[in-house]
């Protein structure tokens, strides 16, 4: 006769029943942020794809749409260069993150510059004096649209002028920080669950061993090697 569920689990709080709750929570905190991940995940390794590739039928930029209007538009108040083109994008009713913001020199009544989302570019100049500005609008296809999110990051490792001025850049910037932290997790728990397994420790560890060195190869082995 089967065991009830009283007699297969574990009694007490024992080493025994303290490691059969840690597996079942290992095995659920796998499982549960493998599903939210999921498309976070299929995202990245399609965009990746797409960066590494330049298949035909994900060409976007030269089925952009470019469309250029001029606008009038109050000068704004006296402020940083940031405060003037932020002031100028609600103006015109655009959001977005600025990007390569310019004065012209010896001419401070005038402003350049780029405000982008994923899918759309914003290219802005603005005469203060005259109260007008000319902005081309840029937009793109799905395809890139997914290519833009792969790299939409609002900063650049060589341009410290360039930082996060749009909340929804910051909130897509921490959404990666959780993706990242969420693969940690599940190659952590695999590595438990996997390590549970005696049977299968042989096998795990040559395929391991083979990624280590695959990886290692990538990271510290080709600079060695003058090709």
């Amino acid at each position: 006769m089967p065991s009830s569920p009283e007699q297969q689990m574990p009694a007490g709080n024992g080493p025994r029943a303290f490691t059969q709750g840690y597996k079942t929570w290992n095995r659920k905190l796998h499982f549960y942020l493998g599903l939210y991940f999921l498309f976070f995940i299929w995202l990245f390794a399609l965009t990746g794809l797409l960066l590494n590739h330049s298949w035909a039928f994900t060409e976007f930029w030269p089925n952009r749409k470019v469309a250029t209007v001029e606008r009038q538009i109050k000068a704004p108040a006296d402020g940083t260069a940031l405060d003037e083109a932020r002031d100028v994008m609600r103006q015109l009713g655009i959001a977005g993150e600025i990007q390569w913001l310019t004065t012209q020199p010896g001419d401070s009544g005038r402003l350049e510059f780029r405000a982008t989302k994923p899918g759309l570019q914003f290219d802005i100049k603005a005469d203060l004096k005259l109260g007008r500005a000319t902005v081309q609008r840029t937009e793109v296809n799905a395809w890139g649209v997914m290519r833009a999110l792969h790299t939409f990051t609002g900063v650049r490792m060589n341009d410290a002028k360039n930082q996060r001025d749009w909340m929804l850049t910051t909130i897509w910037a921490l959404s990666m920080d959780a993706v990242a932290l969420g693969l940690a997790v599940l190659v952590i728990s695999g590595l438990i669950m996997w390590w549970g397994l005696a049977g299968k420790r042989a096998l795990g560890l040559v395929a391991l061993g083979c990624g280590i060195l695959v990886c290692g190869w990538f990271v510290v082995g080709l600079r060695w090697i003058g090709v």
